[in-house]
């Protein structure tokens, strides 16, 4: 047996067993041995639903029967209930409000329980508890993994793996043990060098896999686990210290500046930029100046100013002449030809069609006073500003006609989507690059957009999404970070209430009060964690329909509600956001799809239902959307949860002073933030893990940047590592 070979050739599996493993990126005897644990159970920790009692914090194990939705006698509200037995009892299971509970697990279905016992000592039953789905339960009498031991003897702690449908915890566990029995660690190098893994007392390989598959003690598992967090944090390091240093080895625009041009621009804004804004703006203005292209990423809440910093610098770049056609030996590149026509030019990209459109129409607000054309590219057409027949307004022209003037230079700023990297569009001088909200933009796209010219652009990277700094450190490793944290002078604190179970009335009443003084309002449905994305994205909808339903015939009578979700299409999706901010709708049901940058300013007040399942980042976001005003905006954050946990972490909500101190939170509170999750960064739950530790992050880094000085080329020094940064490379989207 060999670590490339592959699973097949030494087990039988399956064709739908062999699908399942690709779905979670396992195909050979390596991936396998990779595919670590996700934690550990202790069979101590385990309670009988026959010994639980009142006021109790339960963790049982079990199956469920009984799920039904129903609506309360009173309230009307919906519940959905069950049962969930193991042997020695059973105990009733509660969902209040919360409908869709019952339709995402099935009678019969082992799980496992988390939540608070309430009730009278007669008829007690758990409330809102978290749910797991097991493939079996951890010690059933006739196919444990404990079979055959002698309890007292054997260590307690089992290994518990991610699982997907056709591949259980349990067959993971016993395949890893039988590639240990066939050999397979003497057949293993590590990549690691000795001194490293010396330098921070982690176990070799062989050890490292032995004591994370199949520990004898707990210490074992967490120095094992210690080892492959710093090795993937290592390997992204080290893929960043490469990009770093492709960077500095490409040919830039140089761009300079003085304080007069830029105070021709700034003075005329309607507000006085905030120290940080300024700090910002000099920042970047300072990088243009260097022989070699920017990599900044640029953090601010919702509100900070962004925009503003983005439209200065690019003015910057718009008002600025190429370098006169003449032979430079150091681009390694033809002489330009003579300049017939045009500035450096300004690439902004935008997640979206309404932010691409409303960027658009920010940047004619800045820009309006000066000679400058700006072109919008989007999916759905091309704009340009000024227009011909009218100069305070943009026209629209034809795709064609757009790339002809891109191509020429006339247009020194363009505006878009992803449109913007076709191959048909092409700059002339192509100088910087802003991505807004979209952090997967690689060196590789930097050149695809810049493609004739052989020089590389500046890159601005905004996010408005909240990035612990070990997070920063670990995902953009690669680029300089910027803190915008500052709000502009005058802007109302937005007004937070956490809203409990039985409090719903005082906060419908006050948002009533807010609609009829002429204001809207935003209605966000809660997540809906469901691992096939078809019957999540069913369960969403019904979720979305049914609560708009609900409030329209029960709570909000009078006034207009319309719906959004992700099932819409993005013509569907911005129908709505028009009537929304044309205020043809009152309030905005809708799913965490709105929480990427649509200003409506008219919108003060925002209720997020189901808090408990966002991360704090998350709802930090969501909160962001009604912070665009003059008005007092409220944010009512609702959670039917009593666990104690739970209110303390949305208690940080009420009292975090920004964004990223309660980044810090989430990071603290639930090991990542969900809105860093695994979808989002391609990190493993132990990468996610590892960055909670800023000295393992920064010696890895460390580590890595002393690699790759000494060592330019990977490939032929560490042929190993390299092989691991590339297979990294891809799940974490890495250019």
């Amino acid at each position: 047996m060999l670590p490339n070979d592959l699973l097949t050739a030494h087990f039988r599996i399956d064709v739908p067993h062999q699908k399942a493993l690709k779905r979670l990126g396992i195909a050979t005897v390596a991936d396998l041995l990779y595919h670590l644990p996700a934690r550990y159970e202790d069979v101590n920790d385990i309670q009988s639903v026959g010994g639980l009692q009142k006021d109790q914090e339960a963790i049982v194990f079990g199956q469920l029967s009984g799920l039904k939705t129903r609506k309360a006698w009173t309230s009307k509200r919906p519940i959905s209930e069950g049962y969930i037995e193991d042997g020695s009892a059973k105990i009733k299971i509660m969902w209040f409000n919360q409908p869709y509970m019952a339709k995402m697990y099935n009678d019969g279905m082992y799980v496992k329980l988390v939540g608070k016992v309430t009730g009278t000592d007669g008829k007690l039953y758990i409330a809102n508890p978290e749910v797991e789905k097991l493939d079996a339960l951890p010690i059933d009498r006739h196919d444990s993994i404990f079979k055959g031991t002698d309890m007292n003897q054997a260590d307690t702690i089992y290994p518990i793996y991610r699982e997907t449908k056709g591949v259980t915890s349990k067959w993971f566990y016993h395949t890893a043990l039988k590639c240990f029995e066939k050999g397979i660690l003497d057949k293993l190098h590590d990549p690691i060098p000795e001194a490293i893994l010396a330098r921070y007392k982690l176990p070799a390989l062989k050890t490292a896999l032995v004591w994370i598959h199949s520990p004898k003690k707990a210490n074992h598992a967490a120095s094992a686990r210690k080892r492959f967090a710093f090795e993937e944090v290592f390997y992204i390091q080290v893929q960043k210290a490469l990009d770093r240093a492709a960077v500095s080895a490409a040919s830039t625009y140089q761009v300079n500046t003085d304080k007069k041009h830029l105070a021709e621009f700034t003075d005329r804004f309607p507000f006085a930029l905030t120290k940080a804004q300024t700090n910002s703006i000099n920042s970047i203005i300072n990088s243009f100046t260097k022989n070699h292209a920017m990599s900044r990423l640029l953090e601010g809440d919702v509100g900070s100013g962004k925009t503003a910093v983005a439209a200065t610098t690019a003015y910057v770049v718009a008002t600025s002449r190429p370098p006169e056609g003449k032979k430079n030996a150091n681009l390694g590149v033809a002489p330009l030809s003579s300049l017939e026509f045009g500035n450096l030019q300004v690439a902004y990209m935008a997640p979206t069609e309404i932010l691409a459109k409303q960027h658009f129409e920010s940047f004619i607000e800045y820009f309006k006073h000066l000679p400058i054309q700006i072109g919008l590219i989007t999916g759905s057409g091309c704009q340009k500003f000024p227009s011909k027949v009218n100069p305070e307004k943009p026209t629209s022209v034809s795709k064609a006609q757009l790339l002809k003037w891109v191509k020429n230079g006339e247009i020194p700023i363009l505006i878009g989507t992803h449109a913007l990297i076709y191959k048909s569009v092409e700059f002339k001088h192509l100088a910087y690059v802003i991505i807004d909200e979209q952090h997967r933009f690689g060196t590789n796209q930097r050149k695809a957009l810049a493609k004739k010219d052989a020089r590389l652009p500046h890159l601005l990277s905004m996010t408005a999404t909240p990035i612990p700094r070990t997070l920063a450190l670990t995902i953009y490793g690669d680029l300089d970070i910027t803190l915008l944290d500052q709000m502009p002078a005058g802007r109302k604190p937005i007004k937070t209430d956490i809203v409990g179970p039985n409090q719903q009335g005082k906060m419908y009443e006050h948002v009533r009060s807010e609609l009829a003084a002429g204001r809207q309002a935003y209605v966000i449905c809660p997540r809906i964690d469901e691992p096939d994305p078809a019957k999540e994205t069913a369960l969403v909808l019904k979720s979305v329909k049914t609560e708009a339903e609900r409030l329209k015939r029960d709570v909000f009578q009078d006034y207009a509600i319309g719906v959004l979700h992700g099932k819409m299409t993005p013509t569907e999706k911005d129908k709505v956001m028009a009537e929304f901010a044309a205020h043809k709708i009152d309030i905005l049901v809708a799913t965490s799809v709105i929480e990427v940058g649509v200003n409506v300013p008219n919108a003060t007040n925002i209720i997020i239902e189901g808090a408990e399942r966002f991360g704090l980042s998350q709802l930090h976001q969501l909160r962001g959307r009604v912070v665009r005003g003059t008005y007092q905006s409220y944010c009512f954050v609702v959670t039917e949860s009593k666990s104690t946990k739970t209110r303390d972490r949305l208690k940080a909500l009420v009292t975090a002073k920004n964004g990223f101190e309660l980044a810090e939170h989430d990071l603290n509170f639930r090991g990542s933030g969900e809105l860093y999750g695994q979808k989002q960064s391609g990190l493993s739950d132990l990468g996610m893990e590892a960055i909670k530790n800023l000295k393992l992050v920064e010696a890895a880094r460390t580590e890595a940047q002393k690699l790759v000085a000494a060592h330019p080329n990977i490939t032929r020094d560490f042929s190993l590592i390299a092989e691991r940064v590339a297979k990294l490379g891809e799940s974490l989207h890495m250019e």
